[in-house]
């Protein structure tokens, strides 16, 4: 039986530079103690004709388009053909796939975004992970830590599953769409395809090609 919260079911693995490390992981949350780490790895390897390395451990492609006013703390890759815009404020241990957006006033700390991903608006992405085109609507946010301040457990498919870790946002697989003003509450899973209605409180395992509209009302999507 496959797992459904798996990196390969979550994600085109061949639509990140972390891919051969996440395809090692039973969960794609065992990625986050390791994120920085990977960065430098994969930085190392990156070619000198087509990336900036303007600081120690960033690596900026340079056909990427860099606001003058982002921040940009490494680790911290941004890929090829990537748009950083106004006030874009990024933290560390920041994997950001080519073809990506990463918005105004966004913020991004220990995270890995695939290729594609657009967080234009107002984000916060921390302790997460985005599949391939996945997009966040304008004020979209991932809550990393529980209010009680206790570890994270994934709750999905009538399992609860102990992370271990104090912080963990959201896995947000390829080609999920989050409405405007969502809020993916500490350990959410949400599967391919996946649609999340605006202005929703999103917490547990949302399918793959299934719509969130509120809690206790998900419903397969039709067929187009």
């Amino acid at each position: 039986m496959k797992n459904a919260l798996s990196p390969e079911e979550l994600f085109d693995l061949s639509r990140s530079r972390a891919g051969e490390f996440l395809r090692d992981l039973e969960y794609p949350w065992q990625a986050l103690p390791f994120i920085g780490e990977w960065i430098l790895k994969i930085g190392a390897t990156l070619p000198a004709d087509l990336y900036d390395h303007p600081q120690d451990n960033v690596w900026i492609a340079k056909s990427a388009r860099v606001a003058a006013s982002a921040s940009l703390t490494g680790p911290l890759i941004i890929g090829e053909n990537t748009e950083v815009r106004h006030c874009a404020f990024i933290r560390g241990n920041a994997l950001v796939g080519d073809g990506a957006v990463v918005g105004n006033s966004t913020e991004l700390k220990n995270v890995i975004l695939f290729d594609g991903v657009q967080v234009p608006h107002y984000n916060y992405v921390g302790d997460s992970i985005l599949g391939y085109h996945a997009h966040l609507g304008a004020g979209a946010l991932t809550s990393n830590v529980k209010s009680d301040k206790k570890n994270v457990v994934v709750r999905a498919e009538g399992k609860e599953i102990e992370t271990g870790r104090k912080k963990v946002g959201a896995m947000v697989g390829d080609d999920v769409e989050v409405g405007c003003g969502s809020v993916l509450n500490p350990g959410t899973v949400i599967g391919r395809g996946a649609s999340v209605y605006p202005l929703s409180s999103v917490r547990g395992f949302v399918p793959a090609r299934h719509i969130y509209k509120k809690q206790g009302e998900i419903a397969l999507k039709k067929e187009q």
